[in-house]
């Protein structure tokens, strides 16, 4: 079975917003840009953000089971990120060929 190769490219965060709408006005600590992460079940990775993997998995089971995604320049990399609006994340989905 293939596997992913899931990199953090950016973490984003709107200091307005969190301090009108969050208890806690940071941007999320769970990831650091360049953190990867190998997928290659149905699970996410150990130490995987759960809100972030429901947002990510349609396009990473996608990629995983030899889907691509029409635009992209590599037919085997997807870029999507958690819908957080104050603080998101931005991952880069590779489909990594055994």
């Amino acid at each position: 079975m293939p596997k992913c190769r899931i990199t953090v490219l950016k973490k984003m965060f709107d200091e307005d917003l969190a301090k009108e709408y969050k208890r806690h006005v940071a941007p999320c600590a769970l990831f650091t840009e360049g953190q990867e992460f190998i997928a290659e079940t149905f699970e996410p990775p150990e130490g995987f953000c759960g809100w972030a993997w429901n947002d990510i998995c349609k396009s990473y089971l996608t990629l995983l089971f030899g889907g691509s995604f029409p635009g992209m320049k590599d037919e085997k990399t997807f870029i999507a990120c958690c819908t957080d609006g104050v603080m998101p994340v931005v991952f880069k989905l590779e489909r990594l060929e055994d």
